[in-house]
């Protein structure tokens, strides 16, 4: 078998924890209504959850306000596996203050590393030794190179929240249309056009940090993207220079944007109750 046989249309990737992004909206006029005092326990209720989840610090959650009408709150949660998500949704649900607000929206994924460039070479690295795709041969390979990326990429499959002061978390797709159609363009294209999508990134490395989760199969949406930054002015401007971009400018689609800023524990009562 040549080098120049196709390559497999699939991308490899790499996955770590497990994400849930709920969005509340109190309810009025009930939480309005309330007195200050009962306010504030309730919110101290919400802070010792908090607290409790902050232990495990490789699994965290945080608190975010939301700015605009699209919620309140936004908690973010990472976790082992899906069953804690479910469980960390089920405690906030308990607590007195989940009868004071509704849930809007939710997304639920899992962190993704995309290996387009290291496939494309381990792809031809294999067909170079005579290997046929899905082989009981190649198939090893694969899991074994995957094995040792996945330790080498420990820190960013498992991360923590960056210490940054504002959230932008959005759900993307990339199109399947009748022109443009992201998923029937050779792998070899896709990487090339992924590479230069990810140089504008890197740019914006030093004020920026993202977390890139995969859900297709998950949730409606194939992909969630969280950036984390101090100046909220740098997710506008980064997020138009790669509108330019060919990736983002012929097969992207956005959801809905929720901008944030991150709420110590601390200071929740402050914020929320005043």
């Amino acid at each position: 078998m040549s080098n120049s046989s196709p390559l497999p249309a699939l991308p490899l990737t790499l996955e770590g924890s497990w994400m849930l992004h709920q969005i509340f909206r109190f309810k009025q006029p009930e939480w309005g209504g309330l007195e200050s005092l009962r306010k504030r326990l309730m919110v101290r209720e919400l802070v010792d959850q908090l607290r409790a989840w902050e232990t495990d610090q490789e699994f965290p959650s945080a608190v975010f306000t939301v700015v605009g009408h699209k919620g309140d709150l936004m908690v973010v949660h990472f976790r082992k596996n899906p069953a804690d998500l479910y469980r960390a949704e089920l405690e906030l649900s308990k607590l007195s203050i989940g009868a004071m607000v509704d849930q809007v929206y939710s997304f639920f994924s899992v962190v993704e590393l995309g290996l387009y460039e290291s496939t494309v070479k381990l792809y031809r690295s294999l067909l170079d030794r005579d290997l046929v795709p899905h082989t009981e041969e190649w198939n090893a390979e694969i899991k074994a190179t995957l094995e040792r990326q996945k330790e080498a990429m420990a820190p960013r499959l498992f991360p923590t929240f960056p210490e940054r002061r504002y959230i932008c978390f959005y759900p993307m797709d990339r199109l399947r249309g009748e022109e443009n159609n992201w998923y029937t363009e050779p792998i070899e294209e896709r990487q090339r056009m992924m590479h230069d999508h990810g140089m504008i990134g890197r740019r914006y490395a030093d004020e920026v940090k993202q977390i890139i989760t995969g859900s297709i199969g998950l949730d409606d949406w194939e992909w969630g993207v969280d950036l984390f930054a101090d100046d909220p002015l740098v997710f506008k401007r980064l997020i138009y220079e790669m509108r330019f971009d060919e990736v983002s400018a012929k097969y992207a689609k956005f959801g809905q944007f929720f901008v944030g800023m991150r709420v110590p524990g601390e200071h929740l009562e402050e914020v929320i109750v005043g």
